[in-house]
């Protein structure tokens, strides 16, 4: 159940209209890497992780929550600096609020035009309000989200995620000398530090947690680090340990004479019958324990997705 509030989580404020940053700021509203794509991605990912992880389902939903008040901020903050554009500017008076960061009739027409080269649909199909596009007018797009069904799956995806938005809000600053904007960005950016540490930890808290999904890797193509390119550096994605898996990479020098000397690696020279059967019974394992994560959570009788008594204000 969701419930309103009208006050913002950050009290988002802009100092002048500026619609060419308004346009730049809808990335983060409608874009790939924006606000509604992170809320709708956590919020149906939560769907399946409520019966195996109800603590993640809480935690999913705290972090989609808050991200459609981000997308609210954002909201508000473009629709702030779009005052005087949205079927005012052209008659507006001189003393107007957006005059005083104008100089005359050029200088308002030259606003129009800038809003209207960077994105027509801006004023032209929106009427300079807010819907879910990018910056280019590209409508929302669900296949923004990422959401898998495996929860370490998922929260992988998610860290990056977070990581992407963070990026954007970097690259927004640059585009804006407003304080005002440049506080509520920063607000934003560290937001996304905050969730990806919740992330994180949510990662690790599930354990076993690699490798990600259910199977393990096949030992027979694991080791090999191949020299695709003339060169390649060496370095501890290409040699010594494999992290925490208590192998070593192989260093193919020459893959393809490689591939034709075990003819497409079909006859590998290592037996590899040990670790075949290793694999074969962790396999199993973790399919038996997965599948009970969900068949044990699962309530006998009538299902119901909420327990009322318990429910707190």
């Amino acid at each position: 159940m969701f419930h309103h509030v009208k006050s913002l989580q950050f009290n988002a404020r802009v100092s002048r209209p500026d619609p060419r940053f308004a346009n730049l700021l809808l990335e983060q509203f409608g874009g790939e890497n924006g606000e509604l794509a992170a809320a709708m991605q956590y919020f149906t990912q939560a769907f399946g992780a409520k019966v195996p992880y109800p603590d993640k389902y809480d935690m999913l939903m705290d972090i989609a929550t808050e991200e459609f008040s981000h997308l609210e901020i954002v909201g508000a903050t473009i629709q702030m600096l779009l005052k005087g554009v949205n079927g005012e500017l052209k008659d507006a008076a001189d003393n107007s609020e957006i005059m005083q960061v104008m100089n005359g009739k050029a200088a308002k027409e030259s606003i129009i035009h800038e809003a209207l080269t960077a994105n027509p649909q801006f004023v032209m199909i929106t009427g300079g309000g807010v819907t879910p596009r990018n910056s280019q007018g590209i409508p929302w797009c669900a296949s923004y989200i990422h959401s898998n069904g495996d929860l370490t799956v998922d929260l992988r995806s998610n860290l990056a995620s977070e990581s992407r938005a963070k990026l954007v809000y970097e690259h927004l600053m640059k585009f804006t000398d407003d304080p005002y904007i440049h506080e509520t960005l920063s607000f934003l950016m560290t937001r996304e530090i905050t969730h990806y540490k919740m992330f994180e930890a949510a990662l690790d808290s599930i354990q076993p947690n690699f490798p990600p999904a259910v199977l393990a890797a096949d030992p027979r193509y694991l080791q090999q680090a191949y020299n695709f390119s003339e060169g390649t550096v060496r370095g501890p994605w290409n040699e010594g340990e494999i992290k925490g898996m208590g192998k070593d990479f192989i260093y193919v020098k020459n893959p393809l004479d490689y591939v034709q000397e075990t003819e497409g690696q079909t006859k590998l020279p290592e037996d590899y019958t040990k670790d075949l059967k290793a694999a074969e019974k962790l396999d199993k394992e973790m399919s038996a324990i997965k599948s009970a994560e969900v068949k044990n959570a699962e309530p006998k009788g009538v299902e119901k997705w909420s327990s009322y008594e318990a429910a707190q204000v």
